[in-house]
């Protein structure tokens, strides 16, 4: 299989990384500290780039041109709800048939995302205990999403909940979500309590277990492609600070101990990106590995991402541990996207079934 990319996604790719590289740590450090994790300057740009529609069918582009652009954001790592909208909530709108939703997503008016996980452990949909019922003509749903991305700026939320036909997804305009802390600075977390809360109902007929499955596979190769964003930036950042730290009069990237750090993350790193690349490719074409590369690639990706991450700040010793260094920043995103949507640990549960046939 040739893994090189054609001249569109390389010219993709540029632009990607040019963008990003106009993102210096003041910025950073400012949208991080803010409850939103994005201005209306930077959102613009980012629709003037088209990336908040990659994924619309009308884009031409498919998931593996969407993981490029991931790659490049995670590098910064980019705050904001570009993931939670154009990745989550789109990936979920057109699964869904709502193209009118996909249309706003892709215009950048609006933005989305959706309500899924709840307490518990493992994949997402098994966590799910809200539940919606018929309320007069229309649909009302209870129950508590502790973790919701960007929730409290989204502009509406699909939320997965329980009726008596099973997995079923519900438009909710406006949520009135909180903002909550967590681990990532750069990405916002939000809880949204429902209550009796009125909803449309949106998709097909009958159980979406099954289509919401493949949503998710899909989000979970995004976050495996930010996850080797942040594990490059990770390793080029400690490249470039141990050739020029210099100790007993030679730069420490001579010394054999921190060259065969260096060589371990990259070629994790690189491991990690080739499966991101094949579990992006089998999504877009249909590949009957599809389901088996995905969880590969999102497993391995996380705990490649959290140990280069976490050299890198070890490489840099003390100042690798400051709040001005970036090191910590990449961390924090490659921590908080292993446990995101089910965690490694339940990937590697997955791939098992996929093996022995359960």
């Amino acid at each position: 299989m040739d893994f090189t990319f054609d001249a569109e996604q390389v010219a993709l790719q540029d632009v990607a990384r040019r963008a990003m590289d106009e993102v210096d740590g003041a910025t950073l450090r400012r949208l991080a500290d803010g409850p939103d994790g994005v201005t209306p300057e930077l959102w613009a740009q980012l629709v003037a780039l088209g990336w908040p529609g990659l994924l619309a069918p009308a884009s031409g582009a498919g998931l593996l041109e969407t993981c490029i652009v991931l790659e490049q954001t995670a590098r910064v790592p980019l705050p904001g709800p570009l993931f939670s909208s154009a990745v989550l909530a789109m990936s979920a709108v057109r699964a869904l048939g709502a193209a009118d939703l996909v249309e706003e997503l892709a215009s950048g008016r609006r933005r989305g995302t959706v309500a899924l996980h709840e307490q518990g452990h493992g994949l997402p949909l098994a966590t799910v205990r809200s539940r919606a019922r018929r309320r007069g003509t229309g649909w009302v749903v209870s129950g508590t999403k502790p973790v919701v991305l960007d929730g409290h700026t989204a502009d509406w939320a699909v939320v997965v909940a329980l009726s008596e036909e099973g997995v079923r997804s519900y438009l909710l305009p406006a949520p009135n979500a909180e903002p909550v802390p967590s681990l990532d600075p750069t990405r916002k977390l939000a809880r949204l309590v429902l209550d009796e809360e009125p909803v449309e109902p949106l998709g097909p007929p009958g159980d979406q277990t099954d289509l919401w499955r493949r949503v998710l596979d899909d989000v979970a190769v995004g976050l495996a492609a930010e996850l080797v964003g942040v594990a490059d930036r990770a390793l080029h950042e400690a490249i470039g600070y141990t050739t020029a730290r210099v100790a007993f009069d030679r730069p420490i990237a001579s010394f054999q101990v921190v060259k065969h750090r260096l060589v371990d993350m990259f070629s994790a790193l690189e491991m990690a990106r080739a499966g991101v690349h094949f579990a992006a490719w089998a999504s877009d074409t249909g590949a009957p590995e599809r389901e088996r590369a995905t969880a590969m690639a999102a497993a391995y990706a996380a705990e490649a991402a959290v140990r280069a991450t976490g050299d890198s700040i070890q490489l840099h010793g003390g100042v690798g541990f400051t709040w001005g260094n970036d090191a910590h920043f990449l961390f924090k995103r490659a921590k908080q996207n292993e446990v995101l949507l089910g965690g490694a640990a339940a990937h590697y549960d997955r791939i098992a079934g996929l093996l022995v046939g359960s």
